[in-house]
């Protein structure tokens, strides 16, 4: 299948993969019209011949890349260019730029912008509307294919185009917990987290105001999102009602019963928890493990989320999950050079290197079989709730404020616990406000 789907995405590729952001056109100067696509070069595992280059010399790239991964990022480029004897490089730069932040930026001043950067899964319709990504060179699209999980290469293609490199299968959050406070199997509800937590005065955190992590509440209650209409109007899936407006009672009685335990905090503050003793365990995502696992040393413990129970019956909590991406700026002046070193910061290599330094789950599928990720406990509870989880694509804007509102709404010291009728008029509130652009 994923033959075939790259012999369907390579056919598809046109002329116009180098339309910039507002309709302006780049140049290329290989005389390729999507980047790197030279004739009778070889590709594989993130190299290429040297002639896939053209005639691009002097070469000028800038690269964003998030804080924690800037490091790594700027030695993976010294080993790029090393590849490349032959080919002039003048300078490529590597600059931090927060991913959640990148389609904004890049829409805002293409022309200003990184050549090469990083982005998550439900950013790429943005980049798309707006005209700022090179799909992905027709020279390397059955290699990525074939060595990617299926999954993120089916989050990054619209309309039979692949537009990004698939760089991590691990954006999401799970939970941490310190093993000295919570045990493996108090973990595995989130009653028995929070009592665990109480009981040896510790602190839990859960940044329920903000949308990414709150629409846990929604999701797990059954109102789970369904993708766009045509009209790009966010899509719901069908749901009862009453079971719904009980599950999300059940969240906010469990937040009023452990008040002072329960706590709506960014996740920023969990590591600095673990390393200062309040804390007991929280729900973090992967960008952040590393500092958890040295927060905690050999007491580190993670799994996927617990379970809540509603009225008797245990239900698994349902998250947000998505992927990351390399992108390649329809602007850029080196449209070849562009193209390929995205393609080389996509390798099985330099996706191998993340997961070992950063932490982060890779989504090349030989990387994935790495004994370092089979054997990590944080990137195996990622994958767990993965299998629990929503598909971070085809996300309206609104969305995002509305289930922070859901969220910072249950977590008020005003907020009664045991309203249905309150709780009912916020659920059918919050599904409006997702829904309403205006």
């Amino acid at each position: 299948m994923k033959k075939v789907l790259a012999i369907l995405l390579a056919g598809m590729m046109t002329a116009t993969a180098f339309a910039g952001c507002g309709g302006g056109n780049a140049s290329s100067k290989g005389g390729s019209s999507n980047g790197s696509g030279g004739s009778g070069g070889s590709v594989s595992g993130g190299k290429v011949d040297e002639k896939m280059f053209g005639d691009e010399t002097n070469i000028e790239l800038k690269v964003w890349a998030p804080d924690k991964g800037v490091s790594l990022a700027k030695e993976q480029i010294e080993t790029f260019k090393k590849m490349y004897p032959n080919i002039k490089f003048k300078k490529i730069e590597v600059v931090a730029q927060g991913e959640g932040e990148a389609a904004t930026q890049m829409v805002n001043d293409p022309n200003k912008a990184a050549d090469v950067f990083s982005f998550p899964s439900d950013q790429l319709n943005k980049l798309d509307s707006a005209k700022c990504l090179s799909p992905v060179s027709k020279t390397f699209v059955e290699d990525v294919t074939n060595s990617n999980d299926e999954s993120t290469v089916k989050a990054a293609t619209l309309k039979d185009t692949l537009y990004a490199y698939p760089e991590t299968n691990d954006n999401g959050y799970y939970l941490v917990y310190n093993k000295k406070i919570v045990s493996d199997d108090n973990a595995k509800t989130l009653e028995g987290v929070l009592k665990a937590c109480k009981d040896n005065k510790k602190d839990f955190i859960m940044d329920c105001g903000n949308g990414y992590y709150s629409c846990t509440f929604a999701f797990t209650a059954g109102a789970v999102i369904d993708g766009l209409d045509d009209e790009n109007t966010q899509k719901f899936k069908e749901y009862d009602e009453d079971e719904a407006v009980d599950t999300l009672m059940a969240f906010a009685k469990l937040m009023k019963e452990y008040k002072g335990t329960f706590k709506s905090l960014d996740p920023a503050q969990i590591a600095s928890g673990f390393k200062n003793g309040t804390l007991g365990a929280g729900v973090d995502g992967s960008w952040n493990s590393v500092a958890d696992k040295g927060a905690l040393g050999d007491d580190f413990g993670a799994s996927k989320l617990p379970t809540i129970n509603v009225n008797g019956k245990d239900k698994q909590l349902i998250s947000m999950f998505g992927y990351k991406y390399l992108g390649v700026n329809a602007k850029t002046k080196f449209p070849r050079s562009a193209h390929i070193l995205a393609y080389y910061l996509a390798s099985e290599e330099c996706q191998t290197q993340r997961a070992e330094k950063l932490g982060w789950g890779p989504s090349n599928t030989k990387a994935q079989e790495t004994d370092f990720v089979k054997n990590d406990v944080t990137l195996q509870a990622i994958q767990a709730q993965s299998q629990n989880a929503v598909p971070q694509v085809n996300i309206q804007g609104t969305f995002w404020q509305a289930m922070g509102t859901l969220g910072s709404e249950m977590m008020k010291d005003g907020w009664k616990a045991d309203d249905k009728k309150a709780t009912k008029e916020l659920l059918e509130s919050t599904i409006k406000d997702v829904k309403d652009e205006g």
